[in-house]
């Protein structure tokens, strides 16, 4: 889940064989995670499901990264680190917002619909694969890949515990399956939230000057 891989590592132009390529596959990956952060919203207020919702964090943060990762391309190393508190504050609103409607849902009883949430989960399961086949194929190698396939694996297992939140609704006939994966997810989105702030302030404050730094925090 992107709350472990705050730390997109972007690099530097001149070390780029592809350059246009390279934005041109970043733009795609942006496009495809903000696409699925709009379904997920969508999906699981639909479906009262709140980890859908949870998920859909994922996809807004990811979306983020690359766009961040587009602005350093052509822009001061300062504009990411602003760029990351307002991932931060971000990932930790929507962390304890998702905490709060879990609270809320207890209270009601409600039960989300199963078949929206595991077919919405396997969407966001191809989703993630084919961005980080994508990401993988042209990056032959680079000093990213680590970055992007952590990226990549904690998102998948994101998307397989919506899917097993979904069978486990489905076969309880309660709420509380969606209810315990969204509040993990929901958690990790809140230490993530911290951890990217706690690093945006030190560069923001000068601790980190050079451009090989930024990768320090996987």
């Amino acid at each position: 889940m992107s709350a472990h891989c705050h730390t997109h590592d972007t690099p530097q132009a001149g070390e780029i064989v592809n350059l246009g390529r390279y934005r041109r596959i970043l733009w795609i990956a942006l496009l495809v995670n903000a696409a699925m952060f709009l379904m997920e919203i969508f999906a699981g207020w639909r479906a009262g499901s709140l980890s859908l919702l949870a998920d859909a964090i994922d996809f807004a943060g990811d979306a983020l990264n690359y766009g961040i990762s587009l602005a350093v391309l052509a822009s001061a190393l300062a504009w990411r680190a602003r760029a990351a508190l307002l991932k931060a504050f971000s990932m930790m609103g929507f962390g304890l917002f998702i905490l709060a409607s879990a609270v809320w849902s207890v209270w009601r009883g409600d039960v989300p619909h199963a078949p929206t949430m595991g077919a919405i989960g396997a969407l966001a399961l191809i989703a993630n694969v084919a961005v980080a086949w994508l990401l993988y194929a042209f990056r032959e190698g680079d000093a990213n890949m680590r970055s992007v396939w952590l990226c990549s694996r904690n998102d998948a297992i994101g998307n397989i515990a919506v899917m097993l939140a979904a069978l486990g609704v489905f076969g309880t006939g309660s709420a509380w399956p969606d209810l315990l994966v969204a509040s993990l997810m929901a958690s990790l989105a809140l230490h993530g939230g911290w951890l990217v702030l706690r690093q945006a302030r030190h560069e923001l404050s000068g601790g980190s000057d050079d451009h090989s730094h930024h990768g320090h925090a996987h």
